[in-house]
């Protein structure tokens, strides 16, 4: 009865009718004049009443399309308590109990508005009782209500739900957003803070170098000095792929470049690897980083001599060990390690940190993970 709704244009909105200024379902009013024109002892007390009646119905569908759920439960009650005074002046009155049923239809829980509409249909069906209409009449002016009060209920029931599944949605898709910029955010940041910091690093330690051989060893001084430069561009390089998000780091290449860093800081490298372990692109990524990270820790604290790097699978897990010789340290960790950390727990890994005399940082995926 009151669900069909006029085309809407192509591309509009669909709102439910409760929440839009529709007044054009008001023209279901008109049956409240059937009654009365063909009724011929209807007289000018029956006339004034449905007057009185459409005039005080105005302002509650009024508050009804345009309130909260609140509003509309309280203009549930007000129609239907002005359906029961007027159904005994226009038996077509009956027509509020659908209007309530509409709004009764979109409350929640969906069992408040369930019981709702077996209120409103048993106060119909007692009012179908009572009436002193004839009951050949009386039938034709109650049982239309009494089953649109359900076709309309449920259909406005079924939109509610949607409505709301609907704005669930928007919040989903909404934290969804945010949560992926938020990791696409952690992620720029913690690759950022693993290339800048090894970068950077190497840059200090070969600048140092430099100072120490110039006037000794001219030729190395300049060598350095275009290692220092190669180290930048390919920084730089590196951070212009990192938030393009396509850099792919292979555990050869940082296995290269943290032999020169080393061997810049005079440290010794030494590289157990087993060929085999040939991990998935999104894995070795994490465990070049990783061992990025750990060489940088190396180079800036660890005063060490030797490094082994350990790379083998180990108890069903793929594992890289990076042991130094160095002082070690037990402080809190930095926000390398931290990152580290938060990058293998992705891949359902662990990171451990032994410090005895030196430290060994040990990075583990499973193997079922790792590919």
């Amino acid at each position: 009865m009151i669900t069909s709704r006029p085309a809407e244009p192509e591309g509009a909105t669909t709102k439910p009718w409760w929440r839009t200024s529709d007044w054009w379902y008001l023209s279901y009013l008109v049956l409240l004049l059937f009654p009365l024109a063909f009724n011929p002892e209807a007289g000018v007390f029956h006339w004034v009443g449905t007057g009185v009646v459409v005039a005080l119905f105005l302002p509650v569908f009024a508050i009804a399309a345009k309130g909260d759920e609140r509003a509309r439960r309280r203009c549930t009650l007000a129609a239907t308590l002005l359906g029961i005074a007027a159904v005994w002046v226009n038996s077509g009155a009956s027509v509020l109990f659908v209007y309530a049923a509409a709004w009764a239809g979109t409350f929640t829980p969906r069992r408040d508005a369930q019981r709702s509409l077996l209120a409103l249909t048993g106060v119909l069906v007692l009012l179908t009782a009572a009436s002193p209409v004839p009951l050949q009449y009386r039938l034709w002016a109650f049982l239309p209500a009494i089953i649109f009060v359900w076709i309309i209920g449920v259909a406005t029931m079924e939109d509610a739900d949607r409505e709301r599944e609907q704005q669930q949605l928007r919040i989903d898709n909404a934290r969804i957003e945010h949560l992926a910029t938020a990791t696409e955010r952690e992620r720029i940041a913690r690759d950022l803070h693993d290339l800048l910091g090894h970068a950077l690093t190497s840059v200090v330690v070969r600048a140092q170098l430099i100072q120490r051989v110039a006037a000794e060893d001219p030729q190395r001084a300049v060598a350095e000095a275009a290692e220092v430069e190669r180290t930048a561009r390919d920084a730089l390089a590196n951070v212009r792929a990192t938030v393009a998000g396509w850099r792919h780091t292979s555990l050869d290449d940082e296995l290269e470049t943290a032999r020169a860093a080393l061997a810049a800081a005079e440290i010794e490298l030494h590289v157990e690897r087993d060929p085999a372990v040939r991990p998935a692109p999104t894995v070795e990524a994490a465990l070049a980083l990783s061992l990025r990270e750990a060489i940088t820790n190396v180079v800036r604290h660890a005063h060490a001599t030797t490094v082994r790097v350990t790379i083998g699978v180990v108890d069903g897990e793929v594992a890289l060990r990076v042991a130094d010789d160095g002082r070690g340290a037990s402080g809190p960790e930095g926000g390398g390690l931290t990152g580290m950390r938060d990058r293998i727990a992705a891949l359902g890994g662990r990171v451990e940190r032994a410090v005895s005399a030196g430290t060994t940082v040990t990075v583990c995926v499973p193997l079922e993970v790792a590919g």
